[in-house]
């Protein structure tokens, strides 16, 4: 599993200006089951994003067909991470 934090490295108004093909491409990722969450952060100046990619290389693929990525818009950091605990609505998350 991945937490992926995006960074914006432009202004807000271009940042809008890509929102829906960024959107379009998160609903993609979703459809494919690789997307578990996202959201922006607050105060806005990027996102978060998690993810259960089957590892980093599958990430990194997603990841390069991110319009914002794509545009110049925004840097990625990415933490792998084994969840171990969760409330009961996400223990299917969790490493056995």
């Amino acid at each position: 599993m991945f937490i992926v934090t995006l960074t914006y490295i432009a202004p807000l108004d271009r940042i809008d200006a890509y929102l829906p093909a960024h959107r379009a491409w998160l609903e993609e990722q979703y459809a494919r089951g690789l997307m578990l969450m996202s959201g922006r952060k607050e105060p806005r100046d990027g996102g978060i994003l998690i993810v259960h990619a089957a590892d980093r290389a599958e990430l990194d693929a997603a990841l390069r067909d991110d319009p914002f990525g794509q545009a110049g818009l925004a840097t990625y950091a990415i933490t792998e991470f084994v969840p171990t605990m969760s409330v009961d609505a996400l223990a299917a998350w969790c490493a056995q």
